[in-house]
């Protein structure tokens, strides 16, 4: 019998069918998402029904999803960094291996977080949407030279993108308190975070967990004017209390890619200093082949197939 593998991704080898052809040479017979979005709980656990392995996306992987599934799911890939939305100990309890693919959107999510900063601060959107309104409107932005710019989490991609601040002249100022203010470099200084908050212009979050990191204690610190910008996860602020500073002009801008629910159709589209994405910094060729080749890998090793 051959061993059956489910998609989550609904974009899954959709720009290079490199993964795809890998299983299929691997002799596995491949689940489709039959709906093209997201699955729900109740949908995850019928797609998971009679299969061995899953690539998996941002779909609720919880107990009862795990239980359900079990004796013979074996394993789940993720493509992607995150895996909050896996439940680990019921995994480890029913014997499902879980891996994810952390290498592989560090640079496709720093290029756009740096490319919403440019954005945001040299007024781009405003500008372009004016010109094709029949108006020729100039603005001054800010440059990223000098500008102070707090990143919060400094593993992999927080650290490429102070990488490429440096680059652009920025100042940069870190908080993470999970790593030793040795590791970091030259011009790099590490803060407490309502330090970090009080002194920068810019706060771009890199953080790992769901953690609220940002609530109404922490916007009250902020430095008035200050832009921020989001490509982890919705949870690490919260949305009531970001509303309430962009009502007050505390916060200037915002990038956000990523959400408390998707699709997102909630108050921030009400915003027009909100510059929002559908949570697509990881969507450039280079890293969906990456990860998605890389997910299939660990899916194969995962289930015993040699590669």
């Amino acid at each position: 019998m051959s061993l059956v593998v489910a998609i989550g991704p609904s974009s899954f080898a959709e720009e290079d069918d490199t993964p795809r052809r890998m299983l299929n040479a691997a002799g596995i017979a491949v689940k489709e998402n039959p709906f093209g979005r997201r699955l729900t709980q109740a949908e995850i656990i019928e797609h998971l029904r009679g299969v061995d392995g899953l690539i998996a996306g941002l779909e609720p992987l919880n107990r009862a999803v795990i239980a359900s599934a079990t004796p013979r799911l074996k394993a789940i890939a993720r493509v992607g960094i995150g895996v909050a939305n896996v439940d680990f100990d019921a995994a480890a309890e029913y014997g499902v291996k879980v891996s994810s693919t952390p290498e592989g959107p560090i640079d496709a999510v720093a290029e756009m977080t740096i490319a919403a900063l440019l954005a945001i601060g040299r007024r781009i959107i405003p500008a372009n949407a004016a010109l094709h309104a029949g108006a020729w409107k100039k603005e001054i932005g800010f440059g990223l030279r000098g500008t102070k710019v707090l990143v919060i989490g400094y593993g992999r991609i927080g650290r490429r993108v102070g990488a490429l601040l440096r680059a652009f002249g920025a100042a940069l100022i870190v908080h993470d308190p999970f790593i030793e203010a040795a590791s970091l470099r030259d011009g790099e200084r590490m803060v407490g975070l309502h330090e970090g908050l009080a002194e920068a212009e810019v706060i771009t979050l890199h953080a790992a967990g769901e953690n609220c990191i940002l609530g109404s204690a922490e916007f009250a610190r902020i430095r008035p004017g200050a832009v921020l910008l989001n490509s982890a996860r919705g949870g690490l602020v919260d949305e009531s209390a970001l509303v309430a500073a962009l009502e007050s002009g505390t916060v200037a801008g915002i990038w956000f890619d990523a959400f408390w629910e998707e699709p997102y159709a909630g108050p921030l589209t009400r915003f027009p200093q909100a510059l929002l994405t559908p949570h697509i910094a990881t969507y450039t060729r280079q890293c969906r082949r990456e990860m998605e080749c890389a997910a299939v890998r660990n899916l194969l090793r995962d289930l015993g197939i040699a590669t």
